[in-house]
């Protein structure tokens, strides 16, 4: 029997989650040729200490994002941000999400919460994509946009891990990208539904890679 095996009641081994998906789910596409990187909804409301959205996961991915954002600016590979902004007073544009997480009513014009976290804050130069909805495709022209880009790569950050980052991994290999997620770089309010889903995305969607094997990556484009 595996050491990560047990007998249980019913005589049924039990096994971790590696060992289930081995050989079914684990495979590994690798980067393409033309990458982006997309830096998904590094807003305050995320890093502010009080407010309800606060994560320390979030927190973490910012502080590790400038090596990566230096690199892509310095290596001419695009980068893309996206942010959540409805329209006050009422949220409409927000739908059924809003009333199931009516924490997101605060992502409105000059609320402090919607304003980027300025360790990530994009350049005039770069693109800012406007969402209301978890996945960064859905309602949006990103994937005509990456499309006519040439970009095959998509190389994922921001916040968080369970929401928009699961959601838009998912979208992003249903339109035909490369899809990497940098570990080092998304987060979440709690660990355990963090690595529930990147577990999940390195199974099914993409590659979940660290943030060295990303530098290394870009720098020899």
């Amino acid at each position: 029997m595996s050491p990560h095996t047990t007998d249980n009641s019913d005589g049924v081994s039990d096994n971790t989650a590696t060992d289930n998906y081995r050989g079914v789910w684990d495979g590994r596409i690798g980067f393409g040729k033309t990458p982006a990187l997309l830096v998904v909804d590094f807003m305050q409301g995320y890093t502010t200490s009080g407010s309800p959205l606060f994560a320390q996961g979030v927190v973490d991915a910012v502080a590790n994002m400038p090596p990566l954002l230096n690199t892509a600016r310095r290596t001419g590979t695009p980068v893309i941000h996206t942010n959540i902004l409805y329209h006050a007073p009422d949220q409409i544009d927000g739908g059924i999400w809003v009333k199931k997480a009516p924490v997101m009513r605060a992502m409105v014009a000059g609320n402090p919460y919607a304003e980027f976290c300025p360790e990530v804050a994009p350049r005039e130069d770069e693109l800012v994509m406007t969402k209301q909805y978890a996945s960064a495709f859905f309602g949006t022209s990103l994937a005509s946009t990456l499309v006519a880009m040439g970009i095959d790569t998509l190389i994922i950050t921001g916040c968080s891990t369970s929401g928009c980052i699961r959601a838009t991994a998912v979208d992003g290999v249903q339109h035909g990208f490369r899809v990497m997620v940098v570990r080092d770089c998304v987060g979440d309010r709690h660990p355990a539904p963090h690595e529930a889903n990147l577990f999940d995305i390195d199974s099914k969607y993409g590659d979940v890679i660290g943030l060295d094997e990303t530098l290394g990556y870009l720098m020899k484009r």
